[in-house]
């Protein structure tokens, strides 16, 4: 894996963002998704919570400042997913009972 720095930089260059996700995707997928599994518990919605937690990465990467690691920053963009699908899906089950 190349160094988070120039990681980075290739992430918020528009020529190689492509290229350059597909490496972290690469480099972090499995870490992030047992991150997320303990907090969601199957394996479906884990796919699903990592999936959109991706997506807001891609997005948000030129918004990234660098105050923090790469790596923790995505563990945050993870956790903040996997509360919102909780959250979500809590307000469903109350609808359920009513």
């Amino acid at each position: 894996m190349i160094p988070e720095k120039e990681l980075v930089a290739q992430l918020q260059n528009p020529k190689e963002k492509n290229a350059a996700f597909g490496q972290l995707v690469d480099a972090y997928q499995e870490r992030l998704y047992w991150h997320i599994r303990k907090m969601v518990t199957t394996h479906e919605n884990a796919d699903d919570v990592l999936q959109n937690t991706f997506i807001r990465i891609y997005k948000s990467i030129q918004n990234f400042q660098e105050k923090s690691s790469l790596h923790t920053w995505m563990y945050r963009i993870a956790y903040n997913e996997s509360i919102r699908f909780l959250d979500k899906n809590k307000k469903k089950d109350y609808d359920n009972i009513d």
